[in-house]
């Protein structure tokens, strides 16, 4: 992908900022936060922290928009297929 991109270490954002973009993608994912153990968002960020320490997600800065957004791998790969293809048009 083009230059606009900026992949994000999860490592280098505040604890605050980081629960944020994580509970971001637990609600647009749609995940049910009313059931993780009796955790809730808890729960959910806390699993989430757990799949970017093992490289299963990804936090994305758009130097464009100026947005960050957690993705998985394949969100990540298909929108990179995506932008090309309207890189291409």
């Amino acid at each position: 992908m083009s230059g606009r991109f900026v992949e994000v270490p999860h490592g280098m954002l505040p604890g605050e900022t980081l629960d944020a973009l994580l509970e971001a993608f637990v609600t647009r994912q749609g995940y049910d936060t009313t059931d993780t153990s009796g955790d809730g968002m808890r729960g959910w960020t806390a699993q989430l922290k757990q799949q970017l320490e093992r490289g299963e997600l990804l936090i994305a800065h758009d130097l464009q928009t100026e947005t960050t957004e957690v993705m998985t791998l394949a969100q990540w790969r298909a929108f990179g297929r995506d932008l090309a293809d309207d890189e291409e048009d």
